[in-house]
Order: structure tokens, then sequence, then C-alpha cells
């Protein structure tokens, strides 16, 4: 112990084991023991002592449109990992397309992680995106370190990121498979979605319309049965429609790897209360109703949905016009996706140890991240310190978005978070922020990542 660096204190840490009070040693940015709350501090360390506020794991969010370089009046990395340092959140995982241009290449990921490197808060990887014509470079892309590959089944709403068709999914799914790689897919099925009435304007209930549930229904369907032809490893994105939850707990029960997101917005917001014309509430798939959201609920409880992820997709103010058939369609909510979450969870009697499985553990499987996900030796000493009990009421204004569209604008919130740790270096406290400290991220290689 005479190498500790620091050493974290707090009457309740977050663990694998559970919650307990405990003192958290911290070398070289590495987690070198969890003692007991009492234990000695080596002289060689600095105490950071918390009190009673929860010591729990750095968030992993897996599901993030950072759009820089090429959209950056949207969002960049400085703005973005800011935000999520702010919330908790200490890793995150950047989306291949909104950015020009789209991680597509490897010659288009080297971009990516180049303009991030000297403006990351907190920890960025990235995923590789699969379009109709880009099979040749799935291989390279994985090896290069792309923690998996996004695919649409439906169009994505940008030009230059191309949905897969039946036949283009299977042929790319196919080439995934053959090095056991993860393809993470946007499952609303198009001929659904050109058959559902699309009237336009101001009205959420026409917008909700316009998505059907089977539309998510049906691509999820054709998903599941791909993986199960291929024995893929597949992941369904922001799942919003509760009618494809047994379909998903069928084949779980079958043994094909699917794995299964949802999102904040999803468990905390619902269509009742969007009002007409507020298109920061528009998403794709949408915000459905209260009766869908007490059933993803329940799927989060029995495991047949793995994880919670924010899916940020932010957009400048003027394209949330009022009109949800053609407002950009996307939520912004790195920097309240932990309070928001937290705070439906409480009042459904789920303690925050659920809340850290689902947004840092199960995250940090999903993509093999070994490192990140819990308070444990050998992990990296990312932490937030979080205040459970004390409420805030979100004001726009002090969102780190680069736009500060919000749909929980308004709405009081438990759980403040206090500060963030990054490997064992505050980058975030009482609302400032140190120079940016974050690292990017590659995959683990493992044995089946060669030919």
């Amino acid at each position: 112990m005479s190498d500790v660096e620091l050493v974290l204190r707090s009457t309740r840490v977050i663990t694998p084991e559970g919650t307990r009070a405990a003192s958290v040693a911290v070398t070289a940015g590495t987690i070198t023991a969890v003692l007991p709350y009492d234990a000695p501090v080596p002289e060689s360390a600095h105490l950071e002592d918390v009190g009673d506020d929860v010591l729990l794991p750095g968030l992993v969010d897996t599901h993030v449109h950072v759009n820089d370089p090429g959209r950056t009046d949207w969002e960049g990395f400085w703005t973005a990992t800011r935000a999520a340092a702010a919330g908790g959140i200490t890793t995150l995982v950047d989306m291949p397309l909104n950015s020009l241009p789209p991680t597509t290449t490897v010659d288009h990921l080297r971009t990516k992680r180049d303009v991030a490197a000297d403006k990351a808060h907190i920890d960025v990887g990235f995923w590789g995106g699969a379009l109709p014509d880009n099979v040749k470079d799935l291989r390279p892309l994985h090896e290069a370190g792309v923690f998996g590959f996004k695919a649409f089944l439906s169009p994505s709403g940008v030009d230059e990121f191309p949905h897969l068709g039946r036949h283009q999914l299977a042929q790319s799914l196919a080439e995934i498979a053959s090095f056991d790689g993860l393809l993470i897919v946007h499952a609303e099925d198009p001929g659904h979605l050109d058959a559902a009435p699309q009237h336009g304007g101001p009205r959420y209930a026409d917008f909700l319309a316009s998505r059907p549930r089977d539309a998510e229904d049906t691509a999820i369907a054709q998903l599941i049965a791909q993986a199960k032809r291929l024995d893929a490893r597949v992941h369904v994105l922001h799942l919003s429609s509760s009618d494809a939850l047994p379909l998903i707990a069928a084949a779980k029960a079958e043994g094909v790897r699917v794995t299964v997101e949802t999102c904040p917005h999803y468990l905390t917001l619902t269509a009742e209360e969007v009002p007409d014309g507020a298109s920061e509430f528009k998403c794709c798939p949408p915000i459905r109703e209260s009766a869908n959201q007490d059933l993803l609920w329940q799927a989060l409880a029995d495991g047949t949905i793995d994880c919670v992820v924010t899916d940020h997709s932010p957009s400048t103010a003027d394209l949330k016009t009022d009109d949800f058939a053609t407002a950009w369609g996307g939520i912004s909510g790195l920097q309240l996706s932990l309070a928001a979450v937290w705070t439906q969870a409480r009042g459904r009697g789920h303690g925050l140890e659920d809340v850290v499985r689902w947004m840092s553990a199960r995250t940090a499987d999903l993509v093999g991240l070994r490192q990140k996900g819990a308070i444990e030796a050998g992990r990296d000493a990312d932490f937030a310190v979080l205040a459970p009990d004390a409420t805030f009421t979100v004001d726009p204004a002090a969102l780190q978005h680069r736009n500060r569209v919000t749909a929980y604008a308004g709405k009081t919130l438990h759980g403040v978070v206090r500060s963030t740790w990054l490997r064992g270096q505050r980058v975030f406290v009482d609302g400032e922020f140190t120079e940016p400290k974050g690292h990017m991220l590659t995959r683990t290689p493992t044995p089946t990542s060669t030919p």
C-alpha cells in the first residue's frame, strides 16, 4: 500500500458485492483495493472523504452522437464530453453517423480520433458503420479497434448513411459474424413506416401514429432470425415498443445472442405529456404511452432489457421546428441521464445498484471494456460522487450541451453529481471542469479478431 496515491472514502460505495462503507485505494489511475471504511490511509496518499454521498462507478454510455467533425454546430467532443462528465459519465462510445465523414472506413476512423483526441474530457471509443457498400471495410475497422457496427433498417435521416435492405443486412451480418463482431441496429421496418399515416404538422398524436410499434416489432423479428441463422451477435438499439419484449425474451431463452437497450426518455417521459408542437420530444422510435413505459421498466427488472443509454442526438435549435414530420429527431440527454433514470427508478422501488448495473456494468460488458463499469481492484479509477436525495430543477441554460434544447426543461430531478473522476483524477466538481484528460479507447483484441 506504500504506493497508493489517492483514497476515496464514503459511507456508501457501490461495488459488485453490494453497497457498503469503504475506502477505495487508487494507484496510477487504477483501483488497487476496496478496503474497510476505517482502513489507515498511507502517508503517500491524498484522502478524499465524500461523507454520505454515494461513490459509484463512472457511467459508460455506449450510444452517443457527437457529430464532430462536420456537424460540430450540432455538438462536438468538447461540449459533449463536458456534459457527460457533469452527468457522472466517464466513458462514451460515439456513433458513426451525423459526423462528416461518417465512421465507415479506417481513414474516417482516424479522422474522428484525431479530432477528438485533445477535446475529450472523458474516455471516448467509436462504433463503425455498416452500409450497403462497405462490407469490405468491416474487418479492417474491427481490426482498427471499433467496438462494433451500427446499421439502420430504415432511412437514417442523413443521406451519407443509407440503410440496409434484407439482403444487405444478411451480407453485412455474415461478414461481422466471421470475426465475432457486434452489429448494433436501429430496428424499424421501412415497409411498416411507409404504410403508416403521414399527416405531418404539430400534433404529437399524428407523429406517434407515423412510427407504429409494429415497425419495431417486425424489424426486431427479422434481426433475431438472421442472428439465429448465423449465430451472430446483435444488439437492438433504443427499444421503444414493449410489444417486442416477448419475442426478445423467447430469443434469449433459446440462446440467440441478442442484447437490448432502452433510453432515459422512454423510461421517464410519456406520450400523454408531450405538448403539440414540442419537437424537443421528437425521437425515432418515439416516446410512447405510459402503459408501454411500465412494461419497459418490468423488462429492465427481469433482464429482458439489458441496459440504459442516452442516444444523445442533438441538433441546432432551428431544426427543432413545430412540425413533427420535418423537425430533427433526437433527444439531448447526456448531462441529465443519471438523474432522470434515478428519479423514476427510486419511485418504482429500484435502488442505485440497479441503475449502476443498467448504466455502467452492463454497458461496459456490451462493448468489452473490462477495465470499466465497477468499483473493484484492477478496474480504472472512474467514479461519480452522487448526492442521491438532493434535487434540482432542469434549467436549459445550465446544460453543457452545445445546443441547450431539452425535453426535461422545468422538471425536478433527484440526484446531484457532486464530482466525476477519471482514472483517479477529478475532471468535474461543483460545476467546474479541468482541462481534457480523456483517452481514445479501442476494442480489446480477442483470439477471434483475426481470420
